[in-house]
């Protein structure tokens, strides 16, 4: 076997596909793994930055920087349910 296909051999591959998952589940499935190429990015980007994090917190001088503010997510790739969170300023009184 050589690894090339034949043009003919690629539309009869495609056909063989649409037939066993039917017309209807074709786009649902392109897009659950559109989705979940997204969500895959979104979590690779956050590992990439918690470690870039770690590697700032082991150097005192570089995080003296401002942080960036941190992120809700509704879902895991989910931008468009992101929003900044405050975090509570606790006081004393006397």
């Amino acid at each position: 076997m050589t690894g090339n296909l034949k043009p003919l051999e690629i539309v009869l591959i495609v056909a063989l596909i649409a037939l066993l998952f039917g017309a209807k589940k074709l786009p649902e499935m392109a897009r659950s793994l559109g989705k979940s190429a997204r969500i895959l990015k979104s979590e690779a980007k956050a590992m990439k930055k918690d470690d870039e994090a770690a590697a700032t917190a082991h150097n005192p001088a570089e995080a003296a920087g401002q942080a960036a503010p941190r992120t809700l997510k509704a879902a895991p790739g989910d931008v468009t349910g992101s929003r900044a969170v405050t975090e509570p300023r606790h006081t004393i009184h006397s």
